[in-house]
């Protein structure tokens, strides 16, 4: 894999085996999401169930070059980074379509969850916990010199809890050495960089306004870093929930009685614990409730 100033290419690219997905293995079931480039399906891997995203192939040579060059980029990106706040990456297959499998988040996007809210808002504690997620997910990624440039909501999607947050679709992702391709393919609009769109802090407690717009700095050496923006929603949020104090063990004292082996009370209780028995087990062979069509007749 080279990392020079072109695109990737899938002749030139070569995924570890590990990594390499058996289509007949494979089970599509219903489409959960769509986007400009690729349809996304819930599905079956090995009996586990998983996200199964299928890349458009194009219908020009010049768009399935692009195309291919996009689904080799994001693979080798989703293969070389693991992080608790990235999208688990599965595995991935050329034939007989472009496919990417990633676990399976039941949480939805975080635009949903929010839309799901209205008019409530979030907790400002959960609000920071969620920047928390966010901030160390790209953390991780800058750490290894990759640009994700799709940061919104419908990129952030939440566990089945809906406490913890996790970014995926490395589509437009560019290695930070790849200058001269930022350019291209620039995101969604409403979600770009302060360069192009700078919100409002109006109706926000000064101390999270500072951190907001110090992110929003005109000059983009003056920005915090994610790693500072990290320690700062840290500090904000110690400020507005600070830890509880730890609660000191129990002190036992001579009025705390303790039961001789040869107590009644002690055999006692050994009678109820033997009556209690093991906890059932689930039959063996329970079928899954959902339906999954064969991989071949889905796309």
């Amino acid at each position: 894999m080279e990392s020079g100033s072109r695109f990737y290419s899938t002749d030139e690219f070569k995924l570890d085996a590990k990594w390499l997905i058996d289509p007949k293995h494979l089970f599509v079931g219903p489409r959960i999401g769509e986007g400009a480039h690729a349809k996304v399906y819930e599905g079956k891997y090995k009996n586990q169930t998983v996200a199964i995203k299928i890349v458009y192939k194009g219908e020009t040579p010049e768009e399935i070059a692009k195309k291919e060059s996009r689904f080799a980029r994001e693979v080798a990106m989703l293969s070389r980074v693991q992080h608790k706040n990235l999208v688990k990456f599965i595995g991935a297959c050329k034939e007989p379509v472009m496919v990417i499998v990633t676990e399976l988040l039941s949480g939805g996007t975080l635009r949903k969850y929010l839309l799901n809210m209205r008019p409530r808002c979030l907790d400002v504690r959960v609000a920071i916990g969620f920047a928390l997620d966010i901030a160390r997910a790209m953390e991780c990624l800058h750490s290894h010199g990759i640009i994700h440039r799709d940061l919104k909501p419908e990129n952030l999607l939440l566990t089945e809890d809906h406490k913890t947050i996790k970014l995926a679709d490395f589509g437009l992702a560019r290695e930070e050495s790849l200058t001269e391709m930022m350019t291209a393919e620039t995101g969604t609009y409403r979600w770009m960089a302060p360069e192009n769109v700078r919100p409002s802090a109006e109706n926000v407690p000064e101390e999270l306004s500072i951190i907001l717009t110090s992110c929003w700095k005109e000059d983009p050496n003056a920005r915090p870093n994610f790693t500072q923006i990290i320690q700062m929603l840290l500090n904000y949020l110690s400020a507005i929930a600070p830890p509880e104090p730890m609660i000191p063990h129990r002190i036992f004292n001579s009025e705390n009685t303790i039961l001789p082996p040869e107590s009644p009370g002690t055999s006692s209780l050994m009678t109820v614990r033997d009556d209690i028995g093991e906890t059932p087990k689930a039959k063996m062979g329970d079928k899954p409730k959902s339906l999954f069509f064969c991989f071949n007749l889905c796309y």
